[in-house]
This record gives C-alpha cells, structure tokens and sequence, in this order.
C-alpha cells in the first residue's frame, strides 16, 4: 500500500466537493481527455504540451510527474492526505476505494477522479511528527510521501485514535529527501505550533490567551488552576473591565477536536456570568458539525483553532510582555515568495 498527497486547489476551493462526492479529483483544469487510453509518459507528455501550449517545459514536466501517478499509480486500500485550507489547523485522510474514472460530462475540472471513503476528519495537524508534517508541505497538487516510513506511522496512529506519537523522536529530512518547493510558512507555522503546546499545554494556553487578550486592550481575569465550571476566562475592554462587549473565553488544550454539545454550554455559561460574547480556542479545532452553527452564532460567538491562534500571536508578538517573548522565541524573517509551477493549472 502507499500513501498520497492530494490537494483541493491552493486556497482549498474544491475541498467541500472531495469531501461532499467522497472523491478525489485530478484538477488541472482544461484537461478534458479520457487519460486512461494513454499508455506511456510520452503520450501524456504530447498531451499535456498541446493542451497548455504556453506553459514552460519544466513545469509540463512537473505536471507530468503528478498526473500519471493518479491515473498509473494509485491503488484501491491506498490511503490519501488531504491538508486542510477550509480548517488549516486540520488533517483528512480517505482510503482510495475505486480505480480512475473518466467523466467527460462533468464541469471543469472535475473530469477525472476517484473515489475515497473517508477515514477520518479534522484530525489536528500538531498531532503529527515534523518530519511527516514536512512531507504534507509540498507544494505539488499530488505527489507519493515515501520518506522517513510515513505510511506505517500514520497507519499506526489510526490504531492509536489519532493521538500524537510520542515515543517517535523527531526524523529531520536528509538531504536527498528535501522537496524543490515546499509551503515555508506553514512549516514554520507548525514548528511554532509545537513549541506552543509543548510549552503551554493545559492551563498553560489559557494564560497565553489571556496574555493576547491583554495586547489588544482587554482586562482579564483568569480562573484558577482547576475545575473552572466553563470558564477560563472573563474579558472587557478598558483599564478596570467594565467596558463592552463583555466576553466569556473557554480554552481546550487537548487532541481532540470539540463537539457542538461542548460549544453549547459555553454558551450556555455566557448566559449565566452575562456575558454579552464568547470565545472559543480549542488548539485541535473543531467537528465539522459545529460548522453549519456558525452562521447562526456569528454575532455571539468566535471560534480559535491552533491557526487562528498563531496569527493573533504574530500580529500581537511584539506587546507581549519581555517574559512572555522569552518563553517564545520568535524572530520574523522574509524569503522570496515561491511560485505555483508545482500546483495544477486550477
């Protein structure tokens, strides 16, 4: 068995549809041939040199390298990674249950794919190793992860409910395994993720989120240690926290993503300590069933993951307090921003 990358266009525009049709789609858009009657790489090679005339040849060759692989190469009881861009703190992973399917009525691109059962949703990101988390970061819409025994560990994690591997130390890629393009800021994103709740797990996150609260001019007070009845944190703007809206902050350290049932009684606890507003910051995210009750939560409540949390944490860093930087060391830095000829045309 292997184990694939497959991505839902670089902002995550096709994700709702592979999850919704249980399907795996070959993107590239304009690719309107049925590829199963091509038989070797120099056949698609013409192909795709006709269908996109103005592309560079190295790019054409890229391409190359990730169509065949999902027309040739992929198997049934193959497993797939989906990186979340709807949920970017989240992980899904399917199993490839049917072979390449051309459909040629279909809207662009949506010609080729094939179909998945999927095996598990939004599974936190900060679950898995760095190394493995590395080899989510490539750039290419569909590539093969083969490094540092990927597959096996990820399966062992199935076993294991998902739970982050601890007893794997961290396998830093050698050299003729680093990718040519890979997502820098989300590997940065997710090295800073794994100092964050290395070093703030538990009550611990609580107080760097009182502390981002503070920055943006909320007094707080924060619950003790301990059994907090739903509450861990109260905030208001203003130098004594009588100002409005007054929030009621709940905040889950752990590895599994919360439930609606446990959103409710946040709300349920504004009501009871009158608070006009709620935040949520869960560091492993959300089910997918609390997702059709934002929009009728919109004006009560907000919702953090581990993502949404890292960007108040950058844009804020710099009015944290000296301690507080001390504890995260963080330096900001610029790189050339790199192009999409790994990506599909879509």
């Amino acid at each position: 068995m292997a184990l694939w990358l497959n991505r839902a266009g670089a902002h995550g525009e096709y994700e709702k549809i592979f999850i919704d049709d249980n399907r795996i789609y070959l993107t590239w858009e304009g690719l309107r041939e049925d590829l199963s009657q091509l038989r070797t790489r120099k056949e698609f090679n013409s192909l795709l040199y006709k269908t996109y005339p103005n592309v560079k040849p190295k790019t054409i060759v890229n391409w190359l390298g990730q169509v065949w692989p999902f027309i040739k190469d992929m198997k049934e009881g193959d497993w797939v990674v989906l990186p979340s861009k709807l949920k970017s703190a989240a992980i899904h992973i399917a199993e490839i249950t049917g072979p390449y399917v051309y459909d040629g009525k279909a809207d662009d691109p949506y010609y080729h794919y094939r179909k998945v059962k999927w095996i598990e949703m939004d599974i936190p990101r900060s679950n898995f190793d760095q190394d493995i988390l590395y080899s989510f970061g490539s750039l290419r819409t569909v590539c093969q992860i083969r490094r540092n025994n990927a597959e096996k560990r990820i399966r062992e994690m199935a076993k294991n409910g998902w739970k982050p591997q601890s007893t794997i130390p961290p396998i830093p890629p050698q050299d003729d395994d680093i990718e040519d393009n890979i997502e820098l800021e989300q590997l940065a994103r997710d090295q800073i993720a794994k100092m964050i709740i290395r070093k703030y797990k538990g009550h611990g996150l609580a107080r760097l989120v009182e502390a981002l609260l503070n920055t943006q001019g909320y007094t707080t007070y924060l619950s003790p240690q301990g059994p907090d009845k739903g509450v861990d944190i109260l905030a208001a703007p203003g130098p004594l926290g009588f100002g409005n809206p007054r929030i009621c902050v709940q905040v889950k350290s752990g590895d599994t993503p919360v439930d609606l049932p446990t959103l409710n009684q946040l709300i349920g606890t504004m009501q009871n300590v009158q608070a006009q507003q709620g935040l949520f910051v869960s560091w492993a995210g959300f089910k997918s069933s609390i997702d059709k009750e934002i929009p009728s939560q919109f004006f009560r409540v907000r919702l953090w993951d581990q993502d949404n949390l890292i960007d108040v944490l950058l844009a804020n860093y710099d009015k944290l307090s000296e301690d507080m930087r001390a504890e995260l060391p963080l330096k900001r830095i610029w790189t050339i921003a790199e192009t999409d000829e790994e990506s599909s045309p879509s």
